[in-house]
């Protein structure tokens, strides 16, 4: 079941493609699907598509 707040889809790779996630999503210890949501972010806010989330403000206290 997805998430709440999240959109469910189906998608079809190339088993090249999923065995390259695979190892990708292993390697920093991510779930494919979660991979796949990273890929796909970073791609969009690299086309300005996307815009990242703000950064939170640095606390003067803690200087």
């Amino acid at each position: 079941m997805a998430s709440p707040g999240k959109k469910a889809f189906l998608l079809r790779l190339d088993p090249a493609v999923w065995q390259a996630l695979e190892a990708l999503a292993a390697q920093e210890l991510r779930s494919v699907n979660g991979q796949v949501e990273w890929l796909l972010r970073e791609s969009l806010e690299r086309r300005g598509r996307l815009k990242r989330p703000a950064a939170p403000a640095a606390d003067p206290a803690d200087d």
